[in-house]
């Protein structure tokens, strides 16, 4: 897309998307390229997003959500690199510019209208031609060096959207601590990464995980989006995102998966029956 930012060379991760017309042979020749360009690849199943995308598309929306209801765009990024991702949502968004925020958000918006933000935000700093980095301004400003730093701009395109979208603001997401900013916006990643898992789409939650740190920088040291959400514990995600569904809506809701093994008591990527797969 003219004018974004082509990131893909930085990309460690392949995904080798396996449907039901490719052969064998194709997956083990895909496997070899991975390794001759020193990519890893992992085998998933054909979806919306594929594994990754599809996996960390609530990343952004939750922060976005977050924002127009009353958090502060900056904490939350600073939250979220403290945990250990190498950006937050709002830097990575200037990044690879808002034409493909857009358009990636789009598909989501249209294949899962249930659980889905539609925020106004990005949309309206289009207007006034803030497409990210390569504009030099978008939810930071850029110096000739590429330095980001905060606008305090960026609170009128809030403000407007708030008004497009009848919110109002939650003082309590004002005062959020960086343990409810980590929660709020890596839970609903988890949640729809049980469901990807739940569908087939990988066949080891393992998968995923290498797919999480390998293509979004999930903190390595974290070992992965699933590993991760068994460190916390099903129950408590499914608690957490239960609440949230009730007070903000279908965006949180748990799927019916994360709530099978909250109920259970069990592991998130415990193996799954492989009749499921879609691989």
């Amino acid at each position: 897309m003219k004018g974004e930012v082509d990131i893909s060379h930085v990309m460690p991760l392949l995904e080798i998307v396996r449907t039901s017309k490719t052969s064998p042979q194709t997956v083990v020749d895909l496997l070899d390229v991975g390794k001759k360009i020193r990519k890893t690849p992992v085998v998933v199943g054909n979806c919306t997003g594929f594994a990754v995308n599809r996996m960390f598309f609530p990343y952004t929306q939750a922060a976005l959500l977050l924002v127009e209801r009353g958090a502060d765009v900056y904490k939350i990024d600073r939250a979220i690199t403290k945990f250990g991702m190498p950006m937050g949502p709002f830097r990575l968004c200037d990044l690879v510019g808002f034409g493909v925020a857009v358009a990636t958000g789009s598909q989501f918006v249209l294949n899962f209208p249930e659980r889905t933000y539609k925020s106004m935000l990005i949309p309206l700093m289009q207007e006034d031609k803030r497409a990210g980095e390569t504009t030099r301004k978008g939810f930071y400003v850029y110096d000739d060096k590429r330095k980001a730093s905060p606008d305090p701009e960026i609170k009128k395109y809030i403000d407007k959207a708030r008004e497009i979208s009848g919110i109002s603001v939650d003082p309590k997401l004002g005062k959020l601590s960086d343990k409810d900013i980590i929660e709020m916006v890596f839970f609903p990643v988890v949640n729809e990464a049980c469901r990807v898992y739940a569908e087939g789409i990988a066949v080891k939650a393992a998968d995923l995980d290498i797919a999480g740190v390998m293509g979004m920088g999930f903190p390595p040291y974290r070992g992965g989006i699933m590993f991760w959400g068994d460190l916390v514990g099903s129950k408590y995600i499914h608690e957490r995102l239960n609440e949230w569904s009730m007070m903000y809506g279908g965006f949180f809701k748990p799927c019916d998966y994360l709530a099978q093994r909250a109920a259970l008591g069990a592991p998130l990527s415990a193996p799954l029956d492989q009749s499921k797969s879609r691989l």
